[in-house]
């Protein structure tokens, strides 16, 4: 029978993801043999994270600053944007060094039959930006299983209302069905990016 103290970072440690009963009683009990030190240096790095982290006013990744790093860079092209469901996803083609347009993160895609989903997600604010800014094009660079084709064929309907005139475009398809992008190699990133399409 485990400590009430236990329990409750257990059943904290649970509502992460792809965290179970298990793994959250491996974390615990590291914790607790690892001594007060990792613990202390854990909670700290915490504290850190929700007194600094804050999203940014334009994109919506998470960032120390609003406008963000990306954002605020002039050297950007900022009437490219590629829009990610995931602030992991922008890291992923950031790092292939291949994109100089700005990002938009949607945080989350449509769940068919879940009307909330569509509040939550951040595509009002795309549309926002869509209308604001000079853009020529919008890349739209989701997982392609079905919550990121839903979304996708979502946000084309409604960007092409909005503005006729705007190129709406997919990423390559070198990523194959139901793959993760977080996953996906930088070569194949790099020919999905450059490859890219309309529809």
């Amino acid at each position: 029978m485990y400590t009430p103290s236990i329990k409750n970072l257990l059943f904290c440690l649970k509502k992460l993801p792809s965290v179970g009963e298990h793994t959250a009683e491996r974390y615990v009990f590291h914790w607790l043999k690892s001594g007060k030190k990792e613990v202390t240096e854990l909670m700290l790095a915490l504290k850190e994270l929700i007194e600094k982290v804050r999203s940014c006013e334009v994109c919506w990744d998470f960032s120390e600053t609003s406008p963000c790093a990306i954002c605020s860079d002039n050297k950007r092209d900022q009437t490219i944007i590629c829009v990610v469901a995931e602030p992991a996803d922008l890291m992923v083609i950031e790092q292939t060094g291949i994109f100089k347009g700005v990002y938009h993160v949607l945080r989350e895609l449509v769940d068919i039959g879940d009307e909330d989903s569509l509040q939550k997600m951040k595509a009002a604010k795309l549309f926002e930006r869509a209308k604001k800014v000079n853009v020529k094009e919008i890349i739209l660079a989701l997982n392609p299983d079905m919550a990121g084709e839903t979304t996708m064929l979502y946000l084309e309907r409604k960007l092409k209302e909005e503005n006729p005139k705007l190129q709406v475009t997919r990423l390559a398809r070198g990523l194959p069905l139901g793959a993760d992008l977080r996953y996906a190699d930088e070569i194949t990133l790099q020919s999905a990016i450059k490859n890219r399409t309309s529809k």
